[in-house]
């Protein structure tokens, strides 16, 4: 491919640095992952925002967690129509054949995808109205979730962070859709949990489902 380049310096020079550090003291880990498999404890559902790290606010070790990440952390609705599905490829996948126990939606705060689909649903965004817009389709997601705060007065803010959290509830309503994660929820060989991460404070939230609220971790 004439248009694909070297990696940039800093990413080389990071990378030389990594092979002499941690992987030599850890050769013996990513020998056993490597001839083994891999077997996480847990699947995420994060946002491709690089300001969230999933992996440094749990601790997490290499080969602990099957990572997807997504524009707003969302999750479609089963829908099987032949046609490609990242997101749900990748719930299957983890489901089915690594047999997670423990499946988690992490949104968080001042998440752009949500700032879009707030703007969309508000009529302030008409590039991403277009039919054209990858962003404005995949955010039709989270439509339903716009109905429900629809009524909710506040500022932009405020709205936008209620919509986070609604983000994160239709994800786990969507993941009931699909077969294999109802028969393992209802198995108890697989756990549903929504996560808000504040980025600017570190605070973590769940969803609690008898009080339809979030409560600090």
């Amino acid at each position: 491919m004439e248009h694909a380049k070297p990696l940039p310096g800093y990413l080389s020079k990071r990378y030389a640095g990594w092979k002499a550090t941690q992987f030599q003291e850890n050769k013996a880990w990513y020998a056993r992952l490597a001839e083994e498999g891999q077997r996480p404890r847990a699947m995420i559902i994060s946002c491709c925002d690089s300001r969230v790290h999933v992996t440094a606010i749990f601790g997490a070790e290499t080969g602990e967690f099957f990572i997807h990440r997504n524009i707003a952390n969302l999750v479609p609705p089963h829908h099987p129509d032949a046609e490609p599905h990242g997101t749900s490829a990748a719930i299957e996948y983890a489901v089915k054949y690594l047999k997670v126990s423990n499946l988690l939606i992490v949104g968080h705060s001042d998440c752009g995808g949500v700032g879009g689909c707030l703007d969309l649903c508000d009529g302030n965004a008409p590039d991403l109205e277009k039919s054209s817009s990858f962003i404005g389709r995949w955010m039709d997601i989270l439509k339903p979730a716009y109905e429900r705060i629809a009524g909710v007065e506040g500022d932009h803010h405020e709205r936008q962070e209620l919509l986070e959290k609604e983000a994160v509830k239709v994800g786990l309503e969507n993941l009931m859709t699909f077969p294999f994660v109802q028969e393992a929820v209802e198995n108890d060989t697989l756990a549903l949990h929504g996560l808000w991460n504040d980025i600017r404070d570190g605070d973590l939230e769940y969803y609690d489902p008898e009080t339809d609220s979030f409560k600090p971790v």
